[in-house]
Order: structure tokens, then sequence, then C-alpha cells
């Protein structure tokens, strides 16, 4: 009965803020990591406090980067190593909402389990909210092989993982089924620490991982030996550890799941790869459920005709300091979009380009007209389809005035020609106070952003 008022809560966030500090795993950083309250429907976000703009990240496999031995995500120039504890001590405790503030790249590994963030969250002490929890309900088989490694997703009304682990020589086998509840995973699956086969310790240091791991934070196993700093928590400790890597890998899908998760030999490639099978039938049927409501609005409501810098930075990849777009002001049609680009001294290029004479660098100029050429197809498509525009060419570039510090930037871009949604090819013109100052033709695609 646990596992059914589990699934059917309400959305949960935390009451309080709470913080935690220690050594990261791959990088070795000191790392301070605090969990904020968050409204309903905010989701799980991290929070790189360290770099400029604290740019935020959302833990979807769309932005999944490595996962050789750890799972990581980036976004533009930020990024978070190694999310997959934190995130499955969360979905674990059943938190949906909460924001993860970092003053580094890495959360802190503690002991290698997801022991101290669920202490973490219990200090925190969760709370409904009054939103509705929603979950993806697998509706049909779906499984992913990796040579003799595999997971099958089966539907279930339930959240329950059936895991076996092994390793290459077959020894350390072990084999467990939970139903994955907070009462169970606090209890069975979150004391689990991680754990690596000595003789790939060489290898992972080759690779620039595991520059904080110690006997502290990680199980190391020597043929038939355990080295540890304690005795092993469970006899199925490794099995464990598989089941909270899913549990943390499977929250990458963007919304909670009822299925039962049936796995040989996973890791984080395998896992990170059902997310992304799992992730793609969810947006299919959510875009099903709302493919009729969707046409009606279309008649109904005019497509936007201005963006703000935050609506251009939803859509843009770019980040500081490479946006050349700070407004658009006007889309007069599917085909033509204006914007503007505000030039000021605070520009980081000109501290060497002409520094006795800053002029704006014509580079840039088709930079911005790039940019916005790329805003005119991207606002089209649906958020969910997560794609960015490429740069591919450029032809017909003129030069008339120069640039200058003070100077409002007016970009004007036209699509003459498109070639399948995907590839693009437009006009663009810079102007200041009504004079061209720029022109070019320009060849764009667009492209998964996971890709």
């Amino acid at each position: 009965m646990a596992a059914l008022s589990y699934i059917f809560m309400k959305q949960r966030t935390i009451l309080r803020e709470v913080s935690i500090s220690g050594k990261s795993l791959h990088t070795g950083e000191e790392v301070h990591l605090t969990l904020k309250p968050a409204p309903e429907n905010h989701g799980i976000v991290f929070q790189r406090l360290d770099l400029f703009g604290k740019p935020e990240l959302k833990p979807l496999v769309d932005f999944v980067t490595d996962l050789v031995r750890s799972t990581t995500i980036a976004d533009g120039h930020a990024k978070v190593n190694t999310v997959e504890h934190v995130l499955s001590a969360l979905s674990g405790c059943g938190v949906d909402n909460v924001l993860v503030e970092m003053d580094a790249s890495e959360p802190p590994i503690l002991d290698g389990s997801a022991k101290h963030f669920v202490n973490l969250i219990q200090q925190a002490e969760p709370v409904e909210q009054d939103a509705e929890r929603e979950y993806f309900v697998l509706d049909e088989p779906i499984s992913v092989t990796r040579g003799a490694s595999s997971i099958i997703a089966l539907p279930h009304d339930g959240f329950r993982i059936t895991c076996t682990s092994t390793d290459d020589r077959g020894i350390h086998t072990q084999h467990l089924s939970l139903d994955i509840d907070p009462e169970s995973y606090v209890a069975q699956v979150a004391p689990a620490r991680t754990f690596t086969i000595y003789e790939d310790i060489e290898e992972l240091l080759k690779l620039g991982k595991i520059k904080g791991g110690s006997l502290d934070s990680a199980i190391v196993i020597k043929g038939d030996k355990i080295l540890s700093k304690e005795p092993l928590r469970f006899k199925e400790e490794f099995v464990r550890h598989k089941i909270l890597d899913i549990v943390g890998d499977i929250v990458l899908v963007g919304m909670p799941i009822k299925a039962h998760f049936i796995a040989v030999r996973p890791g984080h490639a395998l896992n990170a790869e059902l997310s992304k099978v799992l992730r793609a039938k969810m947006l299919e049927k959510i875009k099903g459920a709302k493919k009729a409501p969707a046409k009606k609005a279309a008649i109904q409501e005019a497509p936007e005709k201005v963006m703000d810098i935050r609506r251009v930075m939803d859509l843009l990849p770019h980040r500081y300091p490479f946006v050349m777009i700070d407004r658009v002001t006007d889309v007069p049609n599917d085909d033509e979009l204006v914007a503007l680009k505000n030039v000021t001294i605070n520009e980081p290029y000109f501290q060497g380009h002409y520094p006795g004479r800053p002029v704006m660098p014509g580079v840039l100029q088709i930079e911005a007209m790039a940019q916005a050429a790329g805003l005119l197809l991207l606002r089209r498509l649906p958020v969910e389809e997560n794609k960015i525009a490429f740069f591919m060419s450029v032809d017909k570039v003129k030069f008339r005035q120069a640039v200058e510090p003070g100077d409002s930037v007016e970009i004007r871009v036209k699509i003459i020609k498109v070639r399948g949604n995907k590839i693009a090819t437009a006009t663009g013109v810079c102007s200041v106070g009504g004079k061209t100052v720029s022109s070019a033709e320009l060849m764009f695609m667009l492209a998964d952003a996971s890709e």
C-alpha cells in the first residue's frame, strides 16, 4: 500500500532551505550545495552560483553530455557533473520541486551513496503542494540493449525496479527487485555506496575522473576482496547502488513514470539511452493529447511579435559574451523579423578591436544577422522539439559604415528559401539611424540540441 499512496500524492517541495558541503568525486573541488523550496510545476533545477549570470539547468536527457561513470548535463557554458545521486535522493523521497544551488560544477560525493542527501531532504521536511503530480504512464514495453547489458520498461501501476548486477568476470553477481517509494528508498536504496573495479582506477584517472575519490567515498573491488573503510552495508550493496543510479537517471525523462524497469548489468549510458526513448514517447503522447486544442489556439491567437531578452535566451543557446540580440521588436510576418542590438563600450571585444577607435567587428554583425534568422525559424517550432540553429555559410557580404559604442543596431532578416523546415537561406541587413551599415545572405540549419 505504501507504493500506491506514493503514486497518488500531490506535488511536493521542501519546507525550508538546507545546505551541505564536501569534495566532489570527479573534479575533486570543494563544493557547497543548497536545496531551496520551489513553487508548483517548477521541477528540479540546478543553479551554478559560481558562473556569470548564475545560469540554471534542468536535468533532462536532452542536455546529457558525458556518461563515463556518472551523468553530466550541460546547457550553454554551464555544466553540472554527477547529478544522479542528488536526483535519485529527491525522486526517491518524492520531491518534485526544488532549486539546487551549487558554487562548483559537481555535487559533493560524501560517502558515495545518497544517504546524506536523503538526510538533508528529511531535515528540510518535504511538504505537499496544491497541484496534482502528473505521471507518464507507460502503455507499451520499451527496451534498450548494449552488448550484454539491457533494460526493459514494462507497463505497471507503480514504480518498480528489478536489477541484476555483475562484472565482466561474473564475480559478485547480485539480484534484487524493489517497489520504489519513499519508505523503501530511504531504508533499502539510499545507503548503498558507489563502487569500482580496482583495475579500472588507472584508466579513470587518465580520463580526468575520480580526482576526489577515496575509500571514504567508494567501495573498491579487487578480485574477490572488498576494499572499503567500513563493512558492506548490505549483502547486495552493489545491485542496490545500481538501482539508486537508475532512480536518478530516470528523472532525466522530465516526468515521474509508472513502469516496471528490469535491468541487467545497467550503467549510466544505458540508463540515459532508455531515458531518451522514454522522453521521446512522453513528448509524442503529450503532443498528441494537445493537438486539437493547439490548432484552435493557433486560429485565435496571433504569433508573438515582440520578444524580450528572456524569450530570446529561451530560444537561442548563446550566452555571454556571444548574445548578439537584445530584443525582437517586430515580426511582420512568418518570413521577416526585426531585432535590436544596443552596442556599449562595455562590450568585451572593444578591449582589443581598435582600442583607440573602438569598432564593432564585422563578423559579429554577421553573427547578429544569423542569430536573428535562427530566431525566425525557432519561434515557429514547439518548445518540446528542442532545436538549435547552426550558422552554415555567408555570401554577398558588404560593410558600408562603422558601428561604434552608443549605436543601436537594427537587424532586419528575411527568409527567402526553406528546405524541409531545417535548412534556410535568409537576407540580413544591419542599420544604424536608418542607414545600412552591413548586409549579407546567410544559410543556417536547425538540428536537435542533443546531437
